[in-house]
């Protein structure tokens, strides 16, 4: 792999970015929203996204993030389905398919990093029209809001990073597997892995406010606390 082309990850780095990223918007103040009880119906979903996103996103970018997240983990086969005959011979062999496994959920990251700040920018801008129904939904009200705000932002972010991960991977074991694979279809496979990595992104996140909401008091946050410690 040519390491000035496709620099390795940067765990720390992007855990602080994320940081970062999310403070900014939970910092936000905003004005003429619906209140209760002293606070903003409109800033507490921002938070709730906000602490959601930036705990799911620094799990799934962890060292081996996906691949120890068994809600997140890709599975080699779900990837590779309907990608031809070829497949069965490449994925013959016990330590193949285990590498294979690890390396799409090291792609998985990549694609997952170039996600978090587009996720954090939304947050941070997205209107919110009816935040109380929000602040009384289901366990994954916001997130189901957000996704659906975001339709296919996701995947289009992804989506370069993912394929060209694929093509640079340098593995002695994986490089001739990927290499018999790009004959069948390797941009079926990253879209495949994008569309499964982004799945993987929600459920996180979902995750995550599911908790939040079941004990806001562990966020020691006193606008969730606020939000959601009556219910």
């Amino acid at each position: 792999m040519d390491k000035a082309a496709h620099p390795p990850v940067n765990f720390a780095h992007r855990r602080r970015f994320l940081g970062l990223a999310a403070l900014g918007a939970g910092a936000l103040t905003l004005s003429g929203c619906a209140t209760y009880g002293g606070f903003s119906y409109t800033e507490a979903i921002r938070r709730l996204l906000t602490v959601a996103s930036q705990d799911a996103f620094e799990q799934l970018l962890a060292p081996d993030g996906f691949y120890d997240t068994q809600l997140a983990r890709l599975a080699v086969d779900d990837a590779l389905a309907g990608r031809g005959g070829a497949i069965a011979s490449i994925l013959g062999s016990t330590i193949v398919r285990e590498r294979m496994m690890r390396e799409f959920n090291s792609i998985a990251a990549e694609g997952a990093y170039r996600a978090a700040p587009v996720v954090a920018d939304t947050v941070r801008v997205i209107g919110i029209q009816n935040a109380a129904a929000l602040i009384a939904g289901g366990p994954t009200a916001a997130t189901g809001f957000l996704r659906q705000n975001m339709g296919q932002q996701l995947i289009e972010v992804m989506l370069p990073e993912v394929s060209d991960a694929l093509r640079v991977v340098n593995d002695p074991v994986l490089g001739p597997a990927l290499s018999q694979l790009a004959g069948v279809d390797l941009s079926g496979v990253a879209g495949s892995l994008t569309r499964r990595t982004e799945d993987a992104i929600w459920t996180a996140i979902g995750q995550r406010e599911s908790a939040i909401r079941a004990d806001p008091y562990a966020t020691n946050d006193p606008l969730l606390i606020g939000a959601f410690g009556m219910r």
